[in-house]
């Protein structure tokens, strides 16, 4: 069992290295740091660290640990919520003795000297959850660790809106709140937008193009971003605004990027939009991928693309 050979090599090592993706999201600083403090609780004796780019609008949340090269010989490496290695937070993450990948995207990339990807779980703080129980007390849920996942839940969910939430989900949601933090502070966080993202939530609103079929679309050029001052970490903030809109079935957001080109977030509220990103340099879930678009010619074409997409699930009755 893939979980039980995890927990032996976490048994076996010391140091242990923990690694996540670039550019952060709540579920990628919540299996990162909830799997290191509930490593700590359990083994204090080991040296855990948490590695990785700043973790910028997400600060409140977690705090990424700086090591020297020298740390990673004979260490254990963990990299979670990470589908594949070039969204790696840290090159090192594979100088060390062993390598671990713990995730729940599709397995494009299986990289790792032990593998465990479920792509039915919610999220990968709650395969670190699982891990956890599976682990018979050697690892131990703290408060602590609990925040983290907790955090890392609620924002792969939607705040349990999304159709990742399974019976599972809330049962594992249910157990964590038990612990001693404080759920309703962190979903209020998470809900919490400073007055420039709103008006760029308002920009995005203004500017929205909607197909006949429901296939919306919105490009935030680079000038809007920086006459707001928002940095690159805050624009995340509008991604689910247009699937709040009835009539939307699946749309796509193209962040012009200050070294050129678009970072595009994909959403879907049935239509699989994955194999969209796949074929734009990204990828993802089903119904929320990203992508790269490398000019407006681009643009254009993943446009015309997803909304023949949204035409095809409508017209196939689903």
């Amino acid at each position: 069992m893939i979980q039980t050979d995890i927990i032996n090599a976490i048994k076996a090592n010391n140091p242990i290295i923990i690694h996540r993706h670039v550019n952060p999201d709540p579920d990628a600083l919540g299996s990162q740091v909830g799997l290191a403090e509930a490593i700590r609780a359990g083994f204090p004796d080991k040296q855990v660290y948490q590695v990785g780019s700043d973790t910028g609008n997400l600060s409140w949340l977690a705090q990424e640990q700086t090591i020297s090269d020298d740390v990673y010989k004979d260490a254990l490496v963990i990299v979670t919520d990470t589908a594949d290695t070039p969204r790696i937070s840290d090159t090192r993450f594979n100088q060390g003795k062993m390598l671990i990948k713990i995730d729940h995207h599709p397995n494009d990339d299986a990289y790792g000297d032990l593998t465990w990807v479920d792509n039915d779980a919610s999220s990968a703080s709650e395969l670190i959850y699982d891990l956890i129980a599976a682990s018979d007390g050697t690892l131990k849920l703290s408060d602590q660790a609990a925040r983290m996942l907790y955090a890392g839940i609620v924002g792969d969910t939607g705040r349990f809106l999304f159709n990742n939430t399974t019976p599972h989900t809330l049962q594992v949601a249910a157990e964590l709140i038990k612990k001693d933090f404080d759920p309703t502070a962190i979903n209020n966080q998470m809900n919490t937008v400073t007055l420039a993202q709103a008006r760029l939530q308002g920009y995005v609103i203004d500017h929205l193009k909607i197909s006949p079929a429901g296939a919306a679309s919105v490009t935030v050029p680079r000038t809007a971003i920086e006459d707001l001052k928002l940095a690159d970490d805050q624009v995340s903030a509008v991604v689910g605004t247009p699937g709040r809109l009835d009539i939307v079935v699946a749309w796509a957001e193209f962040i012009e990027q200050a070294e050129g080109g678009y970072r595009v977030h994909l959403r879907s509220k049935g239509p699989i939009i994955n194999t969209l990103a796949k074929a734009h340099n990204g990828g993802g879930h089903p119904l929320a991928s990203g992508a790269k678009a490398a000019n407006f010619d681009e643009v254009i074409q993943i446009e015309t693309q997803l909304d023949q997409l949204v035409k095809d699930y409508s017209t196939s009755g689903k």
